[in-house]
C-alpha cells in the first residue's frame, strides 16, 4: 500500500456548527475532535490536518451528568513547588465558559504539534453569536 500524501492546498474544508445547548460534554467533545480530526472524509490520514472547521455555539448551557458539576475537577500546576490547584466545573463553567468544552477536545486530539494545530480549527463561544456568518457553516445534528 502507498501512503496517501494531500497538500495543504488541495484538502477540501468546510465549516460545521454544533449548537451544544442542552448536549452531554462528552458526546459534544467526542463529534468535535472526530470532525476537527477529519475522521469522516475518505482521504483521512492519521499524521495529516485535513479535518474541518468546527464552531460550537452555547457551550456555557453544556450539560453534564449526575454530580459531575460538583465533583468534577480540572487540575493545572503552576510550575512552583506545592502548585497544583484544582477548580471544579461549577466555577470553571462561571469563570470560562468555554473551557470544559475546549479542554475536552484538546484532551482527545493527538499530543504534539499536530494536536496543537487542530485545537486552532475548533472555535467555542459561550453564547449564540459568533462571527464565523460569512463562512456558511453548515449545521450538525446529533
Amino acid at each position: 500500500m502507498k501512503t496517501i500524501f494531500m497538500k495543504e492546498a488541495e484538502v477540501p474544508r468546510e465549516w460545521y456548527i454544533i449548537d451544544a445547548e442542552g448536549k452531554p460534554l462528552g458526546r459534544v467533545a467526542a463529534k468535535v475532535a472526530s470532525m476537527v480530526r477529519g475522521k469522516h472524509k475518505t482521504i483521512y490520514a492519521p499524521h495529516q490536518e485535513n479535518g474541518d472547521y468546527i464552531v460550537v455555539i452555547n457551550a456555557d448551557k453544556i450539560a453534564v451528568t449526575g454530580n459531575k458539576a460538583s465533583d468534577k475537577i480540572y487540575y493545572h500546576h503552576t510550575g512552583y513547588a506545592g502548585g497544583i490547584r484544582g477548580i471544579t466545573f461549577e466555577k470553571l463553567i462561571q469563570k470560562k465558559p468555554w473551557e470544559p468544552l475546549r479542554l475536552a477536545v484538546k484532551g482527545m486530539l493527538p499530543k504534539g504539534p499536530l494536536g496543537r494545530k487542530l485545537i486552532k480549527n475548533v472555535k467555542i463561544y459561550a453564547g449564540a453569536d459568533h462571527p464565523h456568518g460569512a463562512q456558511n457553516p453548515k449545521k450538525i445534528e446529533f
